[in-house]
């Protein structure tokens, strides 16, 4: 389980750290590990943190009763929840070369603008619980399904056997539900405009729904200039995400070494490269290939990467 891998991973971290002579197999053994708990960690946390997260607000909500710990609790679940994202992430950046690694201004946009979208949406979706609390058991289904045929039309191909690729696709709709995830390889410009799009319209929805049904007796009243706020929030994770992927994303840094522009780039391969790996044997093909996914490579012709391992 998650548990023990956690724990085999810092056994061989330690070792690499304190070993005399570095050994290159002990290292990727390590990569190894981290990769494979960075995706373990990011379904646990859009599984079973994020809708604990919600219900947890739902219940101060309701009871309107908070303790000073529940509060920061609740401060530092929204922070964990944008952290697996960012790991996550600089998980996927280490398969680049090192000139393409997550800079430290870099991180702070990237968790910047995921903590802004993040935020309004698991907000909404408390207060809509809070107005119609059996409404979240037809919302969420609902929305689930249409995320679930999303990704099943983007023809994910992740998994080994059919029957996994299902439930993989499953999970992910369940992360898109509070967040945008990358599935499928190629631009994702119009992508992520028609997940926004949705996740936008929907999120509105959920807060004028609140805001026209609520009592104007109602006891939530301190809620209204937090429910006002959740459009400039995440309008403003949407205008942090724009600059990211403007001027922070590998992408660019490539193009600018290439001489050629995003435009132009569209006939042709890509400058981006991955880590030359030496030990093979020991490299995550799943998290390799959603890598793929997240980064345009150069890659010689006739080379396809199947479900996270290449073939020629």
């Amino acid at each position: 389980g998650s548990p023990h891998r956690c724990l085999h991973a810092l056994k061989v971290g330690w070792k690499v750290c304190w070993a005399k002579a570095e050994e290159e197999e002990e290292q990727s053994r390590m990569a190894f590990l981290s990769h494979d708990i960075s995706m373990l960690r990011l379904f646990e946390t859009f599984l079973e943190n994020t809708p604990q997260l919600t219900l947890l607000l739902y219940v101060i909500l309701r009871t309107n009763k908070a303790e000073p710990f529940q509060g920061l609790g609740i401060c530092t679940a929204f922070l964990c929840v944008t952290w697996s994202l960012l790991d996550y992430h600089q998980s996927l950046r280490s398969f680049l070369q090192d000139k393409y690694g997550l800079s430290l201004g870099s991180s702070i946009i990237y968790f910047l603008w995921n903590f802004f979208l993040i935020c309004p949406r698991i907000l909404v979706v408390t207060l809509f619980a809070l107005l119609w609390p059996y409404g979240v058991a037809v919302h969420f289904p609902l929305v689930w399904l249409a995320m679930f045929l999303w990704v099943s039309l983007q023809g994910t191909d992740f998994m080994e056997s059919p029957g996994p690729e299902q439930l993989y696709r499953a999970m992910v709709a369940v992360i898109l539900y509070f967040s945008w995830f990358n599935v499928a390889q190629g631009r994702t410009l119009y992508r992520s405009i028609i997940y926004h799009g949705f996740i936008l319209v929907d999120s509105t929805l959920l807060a004028l729904s609140w805001l026209w049904c609520r009592s104007p007796s109602d006891e939530h009243s301190y809620l209204i200039p937090v429910v006002s706020a959740t459009l400039p929030c995440y309008l403003l994770g949407l205008a942090l995400r724009v600059t990211y992927y403007k001027w922070l994303h590998p992408n660019v840094r490539a193009q600018q070494e290439c001489g050629y522009d995003e435009v132009d780039a569209n006939g042709r391969s890509d400058g981006l490269a991955f880590r030359s790996l030496s030990v093979p044997d020991l490299v995550n093909r799943r998290m390799q290939w959603l890598a793929q996914t997240q980064f345009p490579i150069s890659r010689p012709a006739g080379q396809q990467f199947l479900k996270g391992a290449a073939a020629v």
